[in-house]
């Protein structure tokens, strides 16, 4: 029974626990702390007081100015903020380009597409079998009417870090802007927008084990921008509503979490992941692939090939193990995901593809059971 097992998580990019020191910052603004931060009493100054601390714990962790960071409900709003609110802003007539990758999520790839119905332009830059896309490849889809560039830090699905500062260089010799979706990278990597040379920079909250439901986008002072939300005046008048004071607290603390987290375990979950990896090989041999291993990676990530399986069968063999695969089979046919497809991976080969994230929380002993069970899995379920 799944009830008995132990579960062994290594799904952390999906999404990750709430740090036990984060949910307890969250409670004295659900029990005490209730005030709205817009009213001018007690209670409504000490939540103001909260959202400006949690403000300044955000900046610190990109290392940029308090006042640049925008609130939102999470990477989702903070994407598409980006990119509607730039085109919406820059667009002459209604029309404007826009650059982003074949790497992107959702939530990058949708706000295009909607751009797109409304008469913007956009172009999808591929990347190379290693999963990275070359800046020169942006450089020439550049165009005088290119309005924004979007490209994703580091990809949710095989780990790979994008040349960012390289290709936000090229865009503002062409005074294009550039946004980069940081939400995977943050906490893993060193992610600091200056260095990067990036102009807007979206977070998600519940990839650093904080809350799901709060984030934020980090807009350069100056960076025509046009807000989704109209009403009041919050966030200096790009995101409109009553702030969200217990989860925005709860961002706070985990940015100031994940700083310290680049430095105390990176390495140590680096080290995990490749006994994973090590384990899986020696069982299966050269059948065995790895997704972006010869691109630099986030510490955490491995996509994994498996050979002559089918991952939901694998995944399906063991429910006690909580990981992703990286196509959908939809009667009868497989369905590749963006990621694997720009790389030029065949159906064949991505349909045994299961990604393995781990985090702060994975043991020595989690490694080594995901290693047996997903062997046994992959010795019963290989044609």
């Amino acid at each position: 029974m799944l009830q008995d097992m132990k579960t062994i998580y290594l799904d952390y990019n999906a999404t990750t626990p709430i740090a036990p020191s984060v949910q307890e910052t969250m409670l004295p603004f659900l029990r005490e702390h209730y005030g709205n931060p817009s009213s001018h009493h007690s209670l409504g100054r000490a939540g103001h007081e909260a959202v400006e601390d949690a403000r300044v714990e955000v900046a610190a962790l990109l290392s940029v100015d308090p006042q640049d960071i925008v609130f939102t409900s999470g990477g989702t709003e903070s994407n598409n903020l980006a990119l509607k609110g730039i085109l919406l802003k820059e667009a002459v007539d209604g029309r404007g380009h826009l650059i982003i990758s074949a790497l992107e999520h959702p939530a990058i790839t949708e706000p295009a597409r909607y751009l797109r119905n409304l008469g913007c332009e956009v172009t999808v830059v591929g990347c190379g079998p290693d999963g990275v896309v070359h800046p020169e490849a942006v450089r020439e889809a550049l165009r005088p009417d290119t309005v924004l560039v979007s490209i994703m830090h580091a990809n949710n699905e095989i780990g790979t870090i994008q040349p960012i500062r390289e290709i936000a260089s090229i865009c503002h010799e062409q005074n294009v802007l550039m946004h980069t979706d940081a939400a995977q990278s943050i906490g893993k990597i060193h992610t600091f927008a200056d260095e990067l040379e990036v102009d807007l920079l979206t977070i998600a909250g519940h990839k650093i084990y904080g809350p799901k439901g709060v984030g934020a986008l980090y807009v350069r002072r100056g960076t025509p921008i046009e807000p989704l939300l109209h009403g009041a005046s919050h966030e200096q008048g790009l995101r409109a509503g009553t702030e969200n004071v217990p989860y925005l607290v709860a961002l706070g603390r985990a940015c100031t979490l994940a700083s310290k987290a680049v430095e105390e375990t990176s390495q140590n979950i680096s080290d995990l992941r490749d006994r994973l990896v090590a384990q899986l090989q020696h069982g299966i041999g050269d059948g065995l692939s790895v997704n972006g291993a010869a691109a630099a990676r986030l510490p955490n990530t491995a996509s994994v090939n498996f050979p002559d399986v089918s991952a939901h069968d694998m995944l399906a063999y063991v429910p006690e193990l909580c990981a992703s695969t990286g196509a959908a089979c939809h009667s009868g046919a497989t369905s590749i995901s963006p990621t694997l497809a720009a790389m030029g991976l065949t159906p064949e080969v991505a349909k045994g593809t299961i990604r393995l994230s781990l985090g702060w929380y994975t043991s020595q002993e989690d490694i080594d059971l995901a290693a047996s069970r997903l062997l046994f899995a992959w010795d019963a379920c290989k044609s």
